[in-house]
């Protein structure tokens, strides 16, 4: 860890100077999405809310993270990739909130923005060896890390775009992911790339007040495409490293619930014969819905499963005395949150019973 009180100090204000540009831009935000039309009608049975609610607020994250990392975090060459890539991603968000544009169209913009960064020097160049008998702790990906690294950035801009579902749900999800990568990436030595991160959950934490239900805005594909970016490309940058091979497992347990939740929706969708684009209500959140959690309950349960996974990643990257500890509350944490699903779940069962019972004296 960074024992550089100057750095901290960075660190703290690329974290504050977000959170207080995102809360400032999101009310000016929605008036402006109101005035152009970028209103979220629910008009299918998916949909989890009653009313029209403006979105495009992902443009108020997208303010105050630009502004942040512009402010203190060294640009290099990796660094410019992806905030040219982000900008991308914002124009593509923002039409599709505006006039929804197509799925195919969405996604060869999702690999343009990819592109740019891998262009920039993005790129996943070593990834941890499947054979436990080899002497090789690692692979070489050569010609296979640009396709691999542009099937990564744009796997997990859409993981997060699709568990937008609830409101508060993918900005707090992202939140929790981006401290998990943080507290990495100063465990590795990647400064800036922690500052990046800081920016982005300080972001997220400015929005989080309007988009908690009952949400005031929504941040659309606007800010779910650009969080899922971000998140890609910079655990691309900082995770990805041959000499801590074992930090490839980070990025894939702090997006464990949007990656597992996209990965059962496409095989889904596919086993149906439907295209794996194909808007439908079987995500995860929706389930905890259908069976008759609130949207305050459901996210509450996907984000302790996302800090769980988050702490576990932390636990993997630490070492000697640190890592004990964190065994430790690792393990009272686990027990906690399933103690929190399963008491959860029960008042549920046993609120629903009783309102049958009463239905059925009447």
């Amino acid at each position: 860890m960074f024992a550089d009180t100057a750095v901290w100090i960075k660190l703290a204000l690329a974290a504050v100077v977000a959170f207080i540009l995102s809360f400032a831009m999101t009310p000016i935000v929605k008036s402006f999405a109101v005035k152009i039309g970028a209103m979220d009608v629910p008009t299918e049975k998916r949909r989890v809310h009653d009313h029209p609610i403006p979105r495009m607020g992902g443009l108020a994250i997208f303010i105050g993270f630009l502004l942040s990392v512009v402010l203190f975090a060294d640009i290099t060459t990796q660094v410019q990739g992806i905030l040219f890539g982000a900008i991308i991603i914002v124009v593509v968000g923002a039409v599709d909130d505006i006039v929804s544009l197509r799925a195919v169209v969405k996604l060869l913009g999702q690999i343009a923005a990819a592109v740019v960064a891998v262009c920039h020097g993005v790129i996943i160049e070593f990834f941890m060896n499947p054979n436990i008998f080899s002497g090789s702790e690692y692979i070489a990906l050569e010609l296979l890390s640009i396709p691999i690294t542009i099937i990564w950035i744009v796997g997990v801009t859409n993981a997060v775009n699709l568990i937008d579902g609830l409101d508060g749900l993918a900005c707090g999800v992202s939140a929790i992911a981006s401290l998990t990568m943080f507290v990495v990436a100063l465990l590795v030595s990647e400064g800036n790339v922690a500052i990046i991160l800081a920016a982005l959950m300080g972001a997220c934490v400015g929005f989080l007040p309007y988009n908690f239900n009952p949400a005031k805005i929504f941040m659309g594909d606007t800010g779910a495409l650009l969080l899922g970016y971000i998140l890609a490309t910079t655990s691309a940058v900082g995770m990805f490293k041959f000499y801590a091979v074992v930090t490839f497992l980070v990025p894939v347990l702090a997006l464990a619930v949007p990656l597992v939740d996209t990965t059962f929706a496409f095989c889904r969708r596919i086993l149906h014969g439907q295209s794996p684009f194909t808007p439908d209500r079987g995500h995860f959140h929706h389930r905890l819905i259908d069976m008759g959690l609130s949207q305050k309950q459901a996210v509450a349960i996907l984000y302790s499963i996302t800090a769980l996974m988050g702490l576990c990643a932390v636990v993997i990257v630490s070492t000697g005395k640190l890592r004990i500890g964190l065994l430790v509350f690792a393990a009272v944490a686990a027990v906690m949150v399933g103690k929190f699903i399963r008491d959860t779940l029960k008042g549920h069962e046993y609120h629903h019973g009783k309102e049958d019972a009463d239905h059925a004296k009447d």
